[in-house]
């Protein structure tokens, strides 16, 4: 079963996700939204951007990223 709505923690960090939450572009890790800022400053993250919205064009909506 999908836990990303129900889970209280981030993957990431284990802070809580009170204040929002949003998936990985790398994976599927459900993330508070200060670690999804440090993922943007990564150097692939513009690839990884780039590969997801390809996969969603092609109709996959449930790509895992390119990590995972």
């Amino acid at each position: 079963m999908d836990t990303f709505f129900s889970q209280k923690f981030c993957d990431r960090c284990g802070g809580g996700l009170e204040g929002g939450r949003i998936m990985s572009m790398f994976n599927t890790d459900c993330l508070c939204l200060a670690c999804k800022e440090k993922e943007k400053t990564r150097e692939d993250y513009e690839e990884a951007v780039k590969v997801e919205q390809e996969e969603i064009k092609k109709g996959n909506f449930n790509y895992k990223g390119i990590e995972g």
